[in-house]
């Protein structure tokens, strides 16, 4: 089978196509024959040698969400059976045309999305679901500023905010494309927070106030001032660094009742499997009503793995990269 994975740490062009054995499931485990992968912004900086979301190793093998077909099942799997339809999340091996994983650990693809859209369920959904309801506690009526509100898990809380009752949804972004995109999918204000007088805009759309929900993955300047911008006992969740810088957070930002907390999505798993029973339930009602709607921006070939992530690389997409085997 082919497979990508890179032997030295770098820019995209490291990541090359090889071929391997197709793997076999052990106890417990199940063979997945690639539909899709979703292209997950953490396997960009752990191909550069940073350990996000967990160790940068070589020989490296980015994981991602892998949607597809149950082609084999190991000893003691009844979740699922050969030619059921799931998606999941792997963390190593996943640009593959086959992969094992734990069968406990699937989801059914739902019916009306397809295997791109799917691949949006495991990582970057949870992620999102998590963020906003685990770590941000988000109460019917609260104001709510999502930062990098068009990524691939940004998308994914705009919806989500809106299908919890958020009052006010702010969407932060790079350029005019991403604040149309985010703005199509329910956010009631958007911002460019590469103009200097973002900050401003966001003061000004909530009359003064402030936001009492953040959701910040952009790290650097942006954090420093979307913690300034949270109310008097508002919330500010941290879950990614995508600039690569983690700035100090000044101690007279938090004196007024501010929180600022960070998050990780493995340390969810460890620590609360009920939450994440809960959320997968919650997550699937959302997608099966239409309240949340992955979107893909580019679906492209297993052997343009470089480009897919010099495209995320680029914050250029708009949802969800694909490499499709």
């Amino acid at each position: 089978m082919r497979i990508v994975r890179h032997h030295e740490f770098g820019a995209p062009s490291v990541l090359r196509v090889e071929e391997a054995d197709t793997p076999a499931p052990g106890p417990g485990e199940v063979l997945i024959r690639a539909e899709a992968v979703g292209v997950n912004f953490a396997e960009c900086q752990r191909r550069q040698g940073i350990p996000v979301g967990g160790p940068a190793t070589l020989p490296g093998s980015p994981g991602g969400d892998v949607a597809g077909t149950v082609e084999a099942v190991g000893e003691g799997v009844t979740e699922v059976r050969v030619g059921d339809r799931v998606v999941t999340g792997v963390g190593a091996d996943g640009y593959a045309e086959y992969v094992v994983t734990r069968a406990d650990w699937l989801f059914t693809i739902p019916e009306g999305i397809d295997a791109g859209q799917a691949t949006s369920l495991p990582i970057p959904a949870q992620t999102a679901y998590h963020v906003i309801v685990t770590a941000g506690r988000l109460q019917a009526g609260e104001s709510v500023l999502i930062t990098a509100a068009a990524g691939g898990i940004g998308h994914l809380l705009v919806q989500m905010a809106k299908a919890l009752g958020a009052g006010q949804v702010l969407a932060a972004a790079s350029s005019p494309d991403k604040l149309d995109f985010a703005a199509s999918l329910g956010a009631d204000t958007t911002v460019d927070y590469s103009r200097d007088d973002w900050t401003e805009q966001v003061m000004a759309a909530t009359g003064g106030r402030g936001v009492d929900l953040v959701l910040e993955t952009v790290g650097g300047d942006v954090l420093t001032r979307s913690v300034k911008l949270t109310a008097p006992f508002g919330r500010t969740v941290v879950y990614g660094t995508a600039g690569g810088e983690v700035p100090a957070v000044e101690v007279d930002d938090i004196f007024d009742n501010r929180t600022v907390m960070g998050f990780s999505m493995w340390g969810v798993m460890r620590h609360r499997p009920d939450a994440m029973a809960r959320g997968a339930r919650e997550l699937l009602d959302m997608v099966a009503t239409g309240k949340v709607r992955p979107v893909v921006h580019a679906e492209l070939p297993l052997e343009e793995a470089a480009a897919a992530h010099a495209l995320m690389e680029a914050r250029a997409q708009l949802g969800r990269v694909v490499l499709v085997p």
